[in-house]
C-alpha cells in the first residue's frame, strides 16, 4: 500500500466490514463460500493444492481463489470485503497495521529456502556490470509493489554490501511482466520470485542477490490473513480455514513434484522451467525473530513509521 490517498480510501472502506461478517453457525446448511486473494506465484501453490485435494471441502469450505498483484493490493481487498482472506507478505501487513488497519495473520504461507539458491532474487542481464548488491546503487530495479518487502530487503542487501541503500530507483512491475522488462532494457535489474525467476535465468539473466536470504535464512515471507473483525465474527470458519490451510502447507512441503505440477495450472510456465524451480519452505510455524529483523529494516528505510506489534499480527 503506497500512497496516503490509497490508505485513506482503505480506511474509509472499513465501514463495509460489518457487511462481511458472518456467524459461527455459517455452513450448517451447506459449505461456506470463501474467497481468497493470492498472487499467481510458486509461494501460493499450497492453497491451490489444498483445493485440488479437497482439504477445504473437508472443512465445509467452498473455496474460490482470485489472483492479485501483491500484498499491497490484497490488503485493501480484504479490508473492503472483496476477499475473506488473502495471501500477503509480512511487510504488507506491517504497513497496513502501521496505518491503523485491523489485520491479523491466520496461518503462515511461505518461508525462505534457507540456502542459496533461494526462490526469489534480484536479476540482471548476463552482461550487466552489476556484480554485487552494492552495484545496484544508481540503478533502476523493478519490484512488484513499492515500499514493501522487495525494496526493503534489497536496500538492506545493498547496505550490507557497502552500498548506498537510498541511491536506487525502484519501479513497480508485476512479476509476470518483469522478465520482459529486463530483456527489453526497461530496467537495470528485476526482483522476481519463482516461477518467473527460473524463466528469466533460462533466458540469460544472472542473480545478484537472494535478498530474502541476505535478511535472514529463516525469513517468513508471507501468510494468509484477514481483518480482526472478520476473525472475531467468524471464529469457527477461521479455525476451519486455518486447519485446511495448514494441512495444505504440510502436504506441499512433503510433495515437491505436486507443487511443480500445480503451478502449471495457474501460470503459463512450461514443464521444463517448472522442473528447475527453486521451491520455498512451506511450514505452519512463524519465525518471529526474523520478522522482528524485517520490521526493524522496514522502519529504517522508511517503509514503516513504527516498529510492528507482532503479537497483534500473528495468530
Amino acid at each position: 500500500m503506497r500512497p496516503t490517498t490509497k490508505a485513506a480510501a482503505v480506511l474509509a472502506s472499513l465501514v463495509l466490514l460489518t457487511a462481511c461478517g458472518g456467524d459461527d453457525d455459517a455452513g450448517a446448511d451447506g459449505p461456506d463460500e470463501v474467497t481468497v486473494g493470492v498472487i499467481p506465484i510458486v509461494d501460493t501453490a499450497p492453497i491451490w493444492l489444498g483445493k485440488e485435494k479437497g482439504f477445504f471441502e473437508d472443512e465445509g469450505i467452498d473455496l474460490e481463489i482470485e489472483t492479485t498483484t501483491g500484498g499491497a493490493a490484497a490488503v485493501p481487498g480484504v479490508v473492503s470485503g472483496d476477499f475473506d482472506f488473502a495471501f500477503g507478505n509480512v511487510v504488507s501487513l506491517m504497513v497496513g497495521a502501521d496505518q491503523g488497519l485491523p489485520l491479523t495473520f491466520v496461518t503462515n504461507g511461505t518461508s525462505s529456502a534457507g540456502v542459496e539458491p533461494d526462490f526469489g532474487a534480484v536479476l540482471v542481464p548476463g552482461d550487466s556490470p552489476v556484480k554485487t548488491p552494492k552495484d545496484l546503487a544508481g540503478k533502476t530495479v523493478s519490484v512488484n509493489n513499492l515500499k514493501n518487502i522487495g525494496d526493503t530487503t534489497i536496500r538492506a542487501a545493498i547496505e550490507t554490501d557497502g552500498g548506498d541503500p537510498e541511491d536506487v530507483k525502484f519501479v513497480e512491475v508485476p512479476f509476470p511482466e518483469a522478465p520482459a522488462a529486463l530483456a527489453n532494457d526497461q530496467v537495470d535489474a528485476i526482483w522476481v520470485l519463482e516461477p518467473f525467476m527460473s524463466a528469466a535465468l533460462a533466458d540469460g539473466a544472472r542473480a545478484v542477490t537472494y535478498n530474502y536470504l541476505d535478511m535472514s535464512p529463516e525469513l517468513d515471507i508471507a501468510g494468509y490473513f484477514t481483518t480482526t473483525e472478520y476473525a472475531g465474527k467468524n471464529k469457527d470458519l477461521v479455525e476451519r480455514f486455518s486447519r485446511a490451510m495448514n494441512k495444505s502447507l504440510d502436504y506441499a512441503g512433503d510433495n515437491d513434484q505436486e507443487v511443480r505440477d500445480i503451478v502449471g495450472t495457474y501460470t503459463k510456465i512450461d514443464e521444463p522451467t517448472r522442473a528447475k524451480m527453486v521451491l520455498p519452505v512451506f511450514r505452519s510455524e512463524f519465525d518471529e525473530a526474523s520478522m522482528e529483523k524485517l520490521g526493524t529494516a522496514a522502519v529504517k528505510y522508511g517503509t514503516l513509521k513504527n516498529e510492528p506489534d507482532l503479537d497483534a499480527l500473528l495468530p
